[in-house]
């Protein structure tokens, strides 16, 4: 159980609760601090307040409600009540790509610490980024908490959730990183917010700003392009007649590359890797490096062309033609164990193949609702079966644990042809083949 809070504990506001806000402020929480989340979005708060998680995330609502029960958790609109209540200020508000450019809009951060000092911001104050943000913009922040509130400080946090595992992620991090000035008391003040992890072993990178926004952006540009390779790898099994699953496992033996993201499928989708690589190519491209970061183009070009290739797969089950044939997909969020539905791979390859005539019926374990909002044109069921039935070929789309322990003879009797095409590598080939089913992935050889 956590320690009740004491009178000489950090206070902890969390400014945005979104996705990545409201795992933190709850986690905050559950660490035995006094937290309080504060949003624009009053439905949000709303919901929140009731002990409701506005999104899919496994184990979050659960500590929610236990934290709520115990006073330790709060939820308002006023960035004044934060002020007034807290004294350590994380801002967690999203960064998403510019509509008219791959840069990130940064309005949302710059209002969060703006509405801050307006708030009334004092000089004892920490402000602590967590928001994935391009190179350059803490230095300008902290500019404007010298002008604004003198006294404040500023230090870059940055986050690395994964989404379906975002609360083990803040409470047992693989590292933490504190950007901070020097000469400050940032670091010490973010040791104590932090120190239950410290003391378990958590490897702690203390540096400046600059290098705290890189290290998250570098990170996801590694991992883009590890996915990416792999998928470039499997386009190159198909000419040669190559099998990528057996490449793959062949290259992880090797220490220095490993297994982790080396499943080639149908790519990363999500409000992180996809946005994030843009935002930083354009950043390089200001600072008159974007030399330096043309291969993210290619690595981003791969990705999108991983959605056409099962596309392709598709049509060509379908003897040429998806007109009026009918479809099923498994899969609508672009990850298992979350709903979030952002760039997501699985839906623009339903998308794709409606858009070809083809009558689509999609099934998803958490995503249903936010797709059918998104996507009313898909039509979807509340089962596998409903998904299937009737079916010339079924794509598997997210590596859901459902999809991957089905019974290829018990699904077999539903479809009209047995034909699937597993686009994360997540079944079992033989299995399928074995209950009579042709399958196909990329990469991968027919037989």
């Amino acid at each position: 159980m956590p320690s009740v809070s004491r009178s000489t504990d950090p206070r902890i506001s969390v400014v945005g609760t979104g996705y990545l806000g409201a795992t933190h402020a709850v986690c905050m929480a559950e660490l035995g601090f006094d937290v309080i989340g504060v949003d624009i979005d009053a439905g949000r708060i709303r919901r929140l307040s009731a002990g409701e998680v506005p999104f899919y995330e496994p184990g979050l609502e659960a500590l929610l409600r236990k934290n709520l029960e115990a006073g330790r958790l709060t939820f308002s609109g006023s960035l004044a009540e934060a002020v007034d209540r807290a004294d350590v200020h994380f801002i967690c508000v999203g960064t998403p790509q510019r509509p008219d450019s791959g840069a990130a809009d940064l309005r949302h951060v710059e209002a969060a610490v703006s509405g801050l000092i307006t708030a009334g911001l004092g000089p004892d104050a920490l402000v602590v980024g967590k928001s994935t943000v391009p190179t350059g913009t803490a230095a300008r922040l902290a500019a404007k908490l010298t002008a604004g509130a003198p006294g404040a400080e500023l230090a870059w946090n940055p986050e690395f959730l994964r989404e379906g595992f975002a609360v083990d992620d803040t409470l047992r991090p693989d590292r933490l990183v504190f950007g901070v000035a020097p000469g400050g008391t940032a670091e010490r003040r973010l040791r104590a917010v932090y120190a239950r992890m410290i003391d378990n072993g958590t490897p702690v990178i203390v540096t400046d700003h600059t290098t705290a926004e890189l290290v998250k952006v570098a990170a996801n540009a590694f991992l883009a392009t590890k996915i990416s390779f792999i998928n470039a790898m499997a386009e190159v099994c198909e000419a040669a007649g190559g099998d990528v699953v057996e490449l793959a496992s062949a290259l992880a033996h090797d220490a220095r590359i490993g297994h982790r993201y080396l499943q080639a499928g149908i790519g990363f989708g999500g409000g992180c890797l996809p946005k994030d690589i843009r935002a930083f190519q354009a950043r390089a491209d200001e600072l008159g490096v974007g030399r330096a970061l043309a291969f993210l183009g290619e690595v981003d070009a791969v990705n999108v062309r991983a959605r056409a290739r099962v596309v392709a797969l598709a049509r060509e089950a379908l003897g040429g033609s998806p007109a009026n044939r009918m479809v099923g997909v498994l899969g609508a969020a672009f990850k298992p164990n979350s709903d979030d539905i952002r760039d997501s791979p699985a839906l623009d390859v339903a998308e794709a193949l409606r858009r070809a005539g083809a009558h689509v019926s999609v099934y998803d374990p958490a995503a249903v609702v936010n797709a059918r909002t998104c996507h009313p044109n898909l039509r979807f069921t509340d089962s596998v079966v409903g998904a299937v039935v009737g079916a010339e070929v079924v794509l598997v789309l997210t590596e859901w644990h459902e999809f991957r322990e089905l019974d290829p003879a018990v699904l077999r009797p539903h479809v009209a042809r047995p034909v699937v095409i597993d686009g994360r590598g997540a079944l079992d080939p033989q299995r399928w083949r074995a209950a009579g089913w042709t399958y196909r992935a990329l990469g991968r050889p027919w037989r």
